[in-house]
């Protein structure tokens, strides 16, 4: 007979393995969209997890735990250090939405939300095109792979219920991300505001020579057609636009985990 008997500590581990890594897919860019149905998300993570315990034998430091208050704090932890590392990467995809909306401002399409359903939330126009050229360029160069790359790395580094969050190097990280943020958004949304600011300062100086036409009428429409031309002009840069974003990416991902372990 065929003896399906296992050691009760290695079902809590393997829990424990897809507590982190679960949560990671609930909240990492490419999987953690809203039209990914939540039967592939758990699948993608149960089996993830599955593959990652089997990767991780033999299996010796087992969490100890003599209350169900300890266990609850395993998995907390757990859960705490798949969100973090999910969310380090997430928050570089809303660098695109940030210079669209900055973008859309400058071309008059500010007032043109709509609701992204894949994201549950309102984006300008340019915000949702910068996002899906990225989102295309991740599954392209197969930064997908990445993710899951480092995310099995996490259990070499933190072991499962070994995870020490270091709240100093964790703000640090998160500051640090703040001010690449802002200089990344206005980078990739430069050429657009460049644009706008010398055609506005072209249509000032008609302004001032000819008074009696409408620079305002004609201003609104010279900054859509002046701002879509430099977007399709700039088409070519999505890659290395793209390939700043997963640099960015993978920095922070490292600064998340360096600060839990």
């Amino acid at each position: 007979m065929i003896d399906f008997s296992f050691p009760m500590e290695e079902l809590e581990y393997f829990l424990l393995i897809m507590t982190r890594v679960t949560t990671f897919v609930m909240v990492a860019p490419f999987f953690s969209t809203a039209n990914v149905p939540a039967r592939v998300k758990i699948g993608i993570g149960f089996f993830i997890s599955l593959l990652l315990y089997y990767a991780t034998m033999p299996h010796t430091d087992y969490p100890g735990y003599e209350t169900v208050l300890e266990m609850a704090t395993f998995i907390v932890k757990e859960a705490l250090t798949g969100v973090l590392i999910g969310f380090g990467a997430n928050m570089c995809v809303r660098i695109v939405t940030f210079s669209g909306h900055v973008v859309d401002m400058e071309m008059g399409f500010a007032m043109s939300n709509q609701f992204d359903p894949t994201m549950k939330e309102s984006s300008t126009i340019t915000g949702r095109f910068y996002q899906y050229m990225v989102l295309l360029m991740m599954i392209i160069t197969g930064m997908y792979r990445y993710f899951i790359t480092a995310l099995a790395e996490t259990f070499t580094l933190i072991p499962i219920g070994k995870a020490v969050f270091n709240m100093d190097s964790l703000l640090e990280s998160f500051t640090t991300f703040l001010g690449d943020f802002m200089v990344l958004g206005m980078r990739i949304a430069l050429p657009v505001f460049c644009s706008i600011m010398l055609l506005n300062a072209v249509l000032g100086i008609l302004a001032k020579v000819a008074p009696q036409m409408n620079m305002f009428a004609v201003g609104i429409q010279l900054k859509v057609f002046t701002g879509l031309a430099i977007l399709f002009v700039s088409i070519g840069v999505m890659p290395r636009m793209s390939e700043l974003i997963f640099t960015q990416m993978k920095t922070v991902i490292v600064s998340f985990v360096e600060g839990m372990m």
